[in-house]
């Protein structure tokens, strides 16, 4: 496996360390801001991410999290405020410098914060092509504006890595860049412009493709959004390039045998003449209220050609619930 391209991450990110560049990525979501959780202006600087991989409601129960590609921390300290734990948190890099940085980021934090200790997270060197975690270890693993940097040959390996570190029925969250034009090989081969999260950027149902087929089962589009315009007048392409970041939780449930359960944000409404609609295979509609569907059973729904059920596009927004 040819891993060499990966040598200009490397190179970025010492530099990103060394020197905090708050505009080398543009986090697309507001930062959290829960109760008595203060976080180091340092660490705010680094947020080297484009969008959130914290959500509460993925923390319960005090999880064990792996965190991989460390940046400044501050997504470290947020899943630390959810487990309180020593250990509960591994974050993983592969650049030195990074791991110091992150750190001394999390020290500060301790002084700031009351509730943390730094032993709440276990700062480790990894490679996220080959983790150093025991099979079905974490409840949680995360990343953020990290795989997009990956040919496809190492996404795949990055994915199964992840894939085979999780519980059954453990949670893959990550934000990453995507996008619907053909990448022009003059930029995807870039490898500044890819270790800057701009060139690597995939159409988003190859993305969850490649997420279903490692073998995760439920895959969740929890937001998509504006990222990035790749324009003629400042890089190398003859046509304008629009990115977007997207929040996706993929789920190590068991693939059903109909196929795996993509949650892209569509609704089914049924406006018929009865108080439900029941298709007696576990979904039922009742009037006028609607219903969340993975993919899969929206077009199942739309199959069987009725007139009094509406079923909505993809809104590229899910927060649970629904037919699965």
């Amino acid at each position: 496996m040819d891993t060499s391209y990966l040598s200009t991450t490397h190179d970025v990110y010492k530099e990103a360390a060394l020197n905090p560049q708050q505009s080398l990525c543009c986090t697309t979501t507001p930062v959290w801001r829960l109760p008595d959780l203060s976080i180091p202006k340092k660490m705010l600087a680094m947020n080297y991410g484009c969008g959130s991989t914290v959500h509460p409601r993925d923390l319960v129960n005090s999880p064990t999290v792996l965190y991989v590609g460390v940046g400044g921390g501050m997504e470290l300290l947020q899943f630390a405020y959810f487990s309180r734990r020593k250990g509960g948190v591994i974050g993983l890099d592969v650049v030195d410098e990074m791991l110091a940085a992150c750190r001394e980021n999390l020290h500060e934090a301790e002084l700031q914060n009351p509730w943390f200790k730094s032993a709440f997270v276990d700062l480790r060197k990894g490679n996220a092509l080959d983790l150093p975690i025991a099979d079905a270890f974490a409840d949680v693993a995360a990343q953020n504006c990290l795989f997009n940097v990956f040919h496809e040959r190492d996404l795949e390996r990055a994915l199964s890595e992840i894939y085979r570190v999780l519980k059954p029925h453990g949670r893959l969250i990550l934000s990453d860049p995507v996008c619907e034009t053909p990448m022009p090989d003059r930029l995807k081969n870039d490898e500044r412009l890819r270790a800057l999260c701009l060139s690597g950027a995939i159409p988003l149902n190859d993305y969850i493709g490649r997420l279903t087929d490692v073998g995760f089962g439920t895959i969740e589009v929890r937001a998509k959004r504006p990222y990035r315009v790749l324009s003629p007048r400042h890089y190398p392409t003859d046509k304008l390039i629009f990115i977007e970041s997207v929040e996706i939780c993929a789920i190590k449930d068991p693939v059903p045998a109909d196929g795996p359960c993509v949650f892209t944000g569509k609704s089914a409404i049924y406006f018929g003449d009865h108080d439900y609609f029941d298709d007696n295979k576990g979904h039922f509609l009742t009037r006028n209220q609607p219903l969340a569907v993975c993919d899969k059973t929206a077009g199942a729904l739309a199959a069987l050609g009725r007139d009094d059920i509406h079923i909505s596009a993809s809104t590229y927004f899910y927060d649970g619930g629904g037919c699965c």
